[in-house]
């Protein structure tokens, strides 16, 4: 059998925080996880995306500290226009969430444009330019 992805892990601060920002990207989480030490969800395609606190992590690695230069992981989000990329980004940056890099015109073809969650995790924001 080959391995295949079946889950990405996010560790975070503040799950509450960390859930409502991924809400905002459309990402379906139930109500009642915000105050539960793991949530997770199903993304289309059937990619589980979950969320563990840090007090939940070190329930099986005590040690656990995290990574304080940031993290090497992004998770990048199609829009469905490159207007959306615009307001997508706008709308995250107004309610608090660092812009890392305001959207462009990348070469490849797509808008683009980079902020960042309550954990510092790189989100890309993309949408195909016609």
């Amino acid at each position: 059998m080959t391995p295949r992805i079946n889950l990405i892990g996010l560790i975070t601060d503040d799950l509450a925080a960390s859930l409502a920002f991924y809400r905002r990207l459309g990402v379906t989480v139930p109500e009642d996880a915000d105050h539960l030490p793991h949530a997770e969800t199903e993304l289309p395609g059937g990619i589980r995306l979950a969320w563990d606190t840090l007090e939940s992590v070190r329930t099986f690695a005590p040690d656990y500290q995290p990574n304080p230069e940031g993290t090497r992981i992004s998770l990048a989000f199609l829009c469905d226009s490159p207007a959306e990329v615009d307001a997508l980004y706008r709308e995250l940056v107004e309610a608090g969430h660092p812009g890392e890099k305001e959207p462009w015109d990348a070469h490849w073809g797509q808008r683009y444009a980079v902020v960042r969650d309550p954990d510092g995790n790189s989100i890309d924001l993309f949408a195909w330019q016609h």
